[in-house]
């Protein structure tokens, strides 16, 4: 018997999922799948593996769940399996999980623990060898247990969180402080998800390293727990209060997936003029370049999945510019992770098409931090990073606008005088300052390199 073990890393999202099986045996079980799946079918077809079934560890709020998206493809006796703790419902078949549930899969057994405080319903996942049964070996964890963090308790909103914090502390003293030193930890994210506050860079870790490092397991008491996690959280995105309701409804199954047709120049224009958003995912300097106007400009980098979930309408369908054509199923996955089905097509042939055809261009300055910091008392410079970001410094006198706020409200901006954004390194600076001018700001500018380049060229720094 071998058992394999796979751990799928999603960028952008930082979510990991796994398929964990025994070859001998031929079977296997997926555990938190996203929705553009077929990475565990070919996962499962390189090791020989039948997938029996298909586990989650909490009701996701993220991303979009996978899960019957995989049951789906799979078909046959695949079973979907969810938990039913903490008066979990689902508006879908499934097989119920609770706490003690054990799944053999061959020489490999998965038991359910129930580990609430991220989500009321919340399971993590012993692994162990069958014959070893009582000293397991790893553990999946889900979101309640990040390398150097925890999730967090706050995102079913504050009539929930107290309990919630309880019960994640709970979880933390009573049942992985508990555990082994060498037993394995694998979480559901890595750095750069907001499930918790300052998920550390490993994928990977043991339960003895985070018992000496983890700064959350060192709270010696549940109010300076309570302090450090409700403290150092990042803001919650927009879309996770509503995911969480369309996974525990049950996403569509779209096998294979949601479609987006190619339009010629003058089908694209016409349905421009209907109830859609354009969102062209060129690069920032392609973007600026020409553009359509109205075009909100989110690059095609994994992190597409993240800021079309704060900033784009699931029921209002989507319009796609591309830097090249056959990106579009890449596109559309990234998109789909995050909930986004409705397509209403992508333009064919791309900007070049549309240049072609005479269509109207809009433009869009790029400035340098040189030429920003020479006109410092003439433009209105916005910092569009995060709040943590922002407090390590910032460009003297500019104003701070998190790119989601920003598109809330541009209140306090002066549309008479030019406008420059900036971020970390120009890809979020891009998205504001298409936000600026699809509002109709007449001179607005995005600033490639941003923080990175104004440090690089030891321009000056204010701090908060």
């Amino acid at each position: 018997m071998t058992i394999r073990f796979e751990q799928i890393l999603t960028e952008g999202t930082a979510q990991l999922s796994y398929l964990v099986g025994d070859d001998a045996a031929g079977v296997a079980a997926v555990i938190d799948p996203r929705p553009d799946c077929e990475i565990y079918l070919e996962t499962a077809r390189r090791h020989g593996l039948a997938i029996t079934h298909i586990l989650e560890t909490h009701i996701h709020a993220d991303f979009l769940s996978g899960a019957r998206e995989l049951a789906d493809r799979v078909g046959g006796d695949v079973k979907l399996c969810l938990s039913v703790e903490g008066g979990a419902r689902y508006g879908f078949a499934h097989e119920p999980l609770r706490d003690g549930h054990r799944l053999e899969l061959g020489g490999l057994v998965l038991t359910a623990r129930f580990t609430p405080g991220h989500t009321p319903e919340h399971l993590a996942f012993l692994l162990a060898d069958k014959d070893r049964a009582a000293s397991p070996f790893a553990v999946l964890t889900g979101d309640s247990l990040f390398a150097d963090s925890v999730g967090r308790p706050d995102l079913l909103g504050d009539e929930q969180t107290e309990a919630l914090t309880r019960q994640l502390f709970a979880t933390m003293r009573d049942f992985y402080l508990k555990l082994d030193d060498g037993v394995l930890i694998y979480p559901c994210h890595g750095a750069g998800s907001a499930c918790g506050p300052d998920i550390g860079e490993k994928i990977a870790t043991t339960i003895g390293f985070e018992r000496r490092h983890n700064p959350y397991l060192q709270c010696a008491d549940l109010e300076s727990f309570k302090k450090a996690t409700l403290g150092g959280s990042p803001p919650v995105p927009t879309h996770y209060p509503r995911l969480k309701k369309v996974n525990a409804e049950g996403p569509p199954v779209m096998r294979p997936g949601p479609r987006c047709p190619a339009l010629p120049v003058a089908a694209f224009d016409a349905a421009l003029r209907g109830d859609v958003q354009l969102l062209d995912t060129r690069d920032m300097l392609a973007f600026g370049g020409g553009h359509i106007e109205g075009a909100l400009n989110i690059a095609a980098r994994p992190e597409l999945s993240v800021w079309s979930g704060w900033l784009l309408d699931p029921q209002e369908p989507i319009l796609l510019v591309l830097e090249d054509d056959r990106r579009v199923e890449e596109v559309v996955a990234l998109l789909w992770r995050t909930g986004f089905t409705h397509f209403a097509g992508y333009l064919a042939g791309g900007m070049a098409a549309w240049q072609e055809a005479g269509r109207p261009l809009r433009r869009l300055r790029q400035s340098t931090v040189h030429e920003v910091s020479r006109q410092l008392d003439e433009i209105q410079v916005v910092d569009v990073r995060a709040p943590d970001e922002w407090q390590g410094g910032h460009v003297p006198g500019a104003v701070h606008r998190f790119v989601p706020d920003l598109a809330r409200s541009m209140d306090g901006l002066d549309r008479g005088r030019p406008v420059a954004t900036y971020c970390a390194s120009g890809f979020r600076a891009s998205i504001a300052a298409s936000l600026l001018a699809r509002a109709g700001f007449a001179d607005v500018r995005n600033i490639p390199g941003s923080w990175k380049a104004w440090r690089a060229a030891g321009l000056p720094v204010e701090k908060p």
